[in-house]
């Protein structure tokens, strides 16, 4: 503890933050002040708050300021109603704010990207509305006026600082928590690559709802005590856009996706926001300037102020430090052994020996008018090695993606295990031990390999998404995989640092993590060196000789050949032929209709 408080990135913040604290004190009769860091604390909460959802998972929403407005509503609402003052209320504005968050979110986030954005204008545009509309309960577009307390002429703005204090350092705490946590991990990862997410046992959904009520929470509560300070709650002063996009340009500056990054936008563009207000006449010079910062943030500053100072700071640091040299032989080295309990999961102990430990039967997928995958029926057995092979547009990797539930099949069910999963989401069949790699690899690249591994759930828990993303057995049982892999040494570096085939051996070890029953390996050949697909096979057979069964979708045919006990062949959406290696290699339908007569399909000799 002692140690980290030695690192500048604690320190330095937390005496800020002290500073910040002792204003009043420092400040001798500085009423003027402390109303202008009220708007940079406000400012701070909600950049922070707003970057839970949009920072960590990416989910830019340009209407948060309506949990703002509707924490505003309930104090003054429920205040008038039971006649005590709205700052009492704010453990309860801080909750209908969740709560409202959480029901819009389960609309609002089925959408992305750009479609994500315009219905979060849509919904702050739709609660203003209804605002003005429900004149009994909210005073309509007159708005309600708040008796200011007793104290507010002899105190000034000072108690109302240390409120917004104690929210500042809260909203702070409870950011911290949550990118500390497995929770932040999974966001994080849904940022970088939400299908990859889900398919590592991520429940995407919950995730997202969830941090989405909890960006909310901040505004609900700075609400509730926002609107006793201005004495008057109405709809357009409550449901601005204008304090939305002044929030997400504070993230922005700051440092979107950090701690500190929001707190430190929010006061710069409070207090350019109020420079604005005190050397110019009307609310254009304001837009105006905040304009302005806009373009040289997205220019100069793409990734926020905190994290190109931190950037640059860490190159002057180690600009006399000599690069480390990683030996990367001992990724070709012999594969060690994993002990089974380790890696595998319940469900490879249940099957029945022999048994088809997944199936899928009269499988169809169209797009359009393309038939991709046509009435494909297959088993694949308990233990063993199955290839999938077939020439470019046949079907296989859309058949991949209709067992792994990526894609819905039109009609067909898939069962693993013997219970049809058919209409399982994608994170429920990898938390039932159905892993899978991807043909081009969807590592998420800005986080470690360690970060890579711990970011898999087994299950999904409240208990597991609060639980701390280096805590449990999860990190040790990650260095057990990456050991085994031959990739221990790499584990501090970005995902993106890595080579292809290094990438691709991250991504099965990924898998790993989820203990799976059966893996499907889509091309994991593919663009690595021969040094390497060697290391793969190694670990292939290791991990099957241990229980794992693995379907492989492969175009290099003598690794098939050398590595399954079983080929299937596809070719336009149907199941061409499956055998044994030996009848596949010299099946004339296998050679004129994929391979081509001059073929040569010969096993290599190991």
């Amino acid at each position: 503890m002692i140690e980290k408080m030695k690192n500048p990135k604690v320190f330095v913040p937390l005496g800020l933050l002290l500073l910040l604290g002792l204003a009043p004190f420092i400040i001798p009769d500085s009423e003027y002040e402390q109303t202008v860091l009220i708007a940079c604390m406000l400012l701070a909460i909600m950049a922070s708050g707003w970057n839970l959802i949009s920072g960590l998972a990416g989910y830019v929403s340009l209407g948060h300021s309506v949990y703002l407005g509707i924490g505003m509503y309930t104090g003054a609402i429920l205040g008038q109603a039971w006649g005590i003052a709205p700052m009492y209320l704010m453990p309860v504005g801080g909750l209908v704010a969740a709560i409202v968050a959480a029901l819009l979110g389960a609309i609002v986030l089925r959408a992305r990207s750009h479609s994500f954005v315009i219905i979060s204008i849509a919904a702050l545009w739709t609660i203003q509305l209804l605002a003005q509309i429900a004149k009994p309960i909210t005073g309509g577009a007159d708005g309600l006026v708040i008796r200011p307390p007793s104290w507010a002429k002899e105190f000034g703005p000072t108690p109302y600082f240390y409120i917004f204090f104690g929210i500042l350092c809260l909203t702070i705490l409870l950011a911290r928590f949550v990118m500390n946590s497995r929770l932040g991990a999974g966001l994080v990862a849904i940022r970088n690559d939400e299908g990859k997410a889900a398919a590592i046992g991520i429940n995407t959904t919950l995730y997202k709802i969830t941090a989405y009520s909890l960006s909310a929470i901040p505004f609900g509560v700075a609400g509730a005590v926002y609107g006793q300070y201005l004495s008057f709650v109405n709809p357009l002063g409550a449901f601005g856009i204008l304090a939305s996009v002044t929030l997400v340009l504070a993230a922005l500056s700051g440092g979107r996706g950090t701690l500190w990054g929001p707190v430190i936008g929010g006061f710069i563009i409070a207090l350019a926001n109020e420079f604005a207000t005190v050397t110019s006449s009307g609310a254009s010079a304001r837009v105006f300037i905040l304009g302005i910062i806009l373009i040289l943030v997205v220019m100069f500053l793409p990734a926020g102020l905190l994290p190109t100072v931190s950037e640059k700071w860490a190159k002057h640091r180690n600009r006399n430090v000599a690069v480390k040299f990683i030996d990367q032989t001992s990724i070709a080295s012999s594969t060690s052994r994993v002990d089974t309990a380790a890696i595998q999961s319940r469900a490879v102990i249940e099957q029945i020996e022999g048994k088809n430990l997944l199936e899928v039967h009269d499988i169809r997928k169209s797009f359009g008018g393309i038939k991709a995958v046509d009435g494909v029926s297959l088993g694949i057995k308990r233990g063993s090695i199955t290839g999938l092979i077939g020439p470019n547009g046949s079907g296989k990797t859309t058949l991949f993606n209709c067992m792994t539930g990526v894609y819905t099949p039109d009609s067909g069910s898939v069962l693993l295990g013997g219970e049809d999963i058919t209409g399982h989401k994608v994170w429920t069949r990898a938390h039932g031990g159905l892993g899978r790699t991807f043909q081009i690899t969807r590592l998420f690249r800005s986080m470690t390999v360690l970060d890579n591994l711990v970011a898999p759930l087994e299950r999904t828990s409240p208990r597991e998404m609060a639980a701390g993303r280096y805590s449990g057995e999860e990190v040790s049982r990650a260095r057990e995989v990456l050991a085994f892999m031959g990739l221990q040494e790499f584990e501090k570096q970005k995902g993106s640092d890595l080579s292809f085939g290094q990438q691709k051996l991250v991504e099965l070890a990924q898998v790993l993590m989820l203990r799976p029953s059966i893996v499907l390996l889509d091309e994991p050949a593919s663009g690595i060196n021969p040094t390497l697909i060697g290391k793969l096979s190694d670990v292939i057979r290791s991990l099957n000789d241990q229980g794992t069964t693995f379907l492989i979708v492969e175009h290099n045919i003598p690794l098939v050949l050398s590595l399954c006990t079983e080929v299937h062949v596809l070719s336009g959406g149907r199941v061409l032929t499956s055998g044994t290696p030996e009848e596949i290699r010299n099946d004339p339908q296998v050679i004129e209709a994929y391979l081509g007569p001059d073929a040569n399909l010969e096993v290599p000799v190991d």
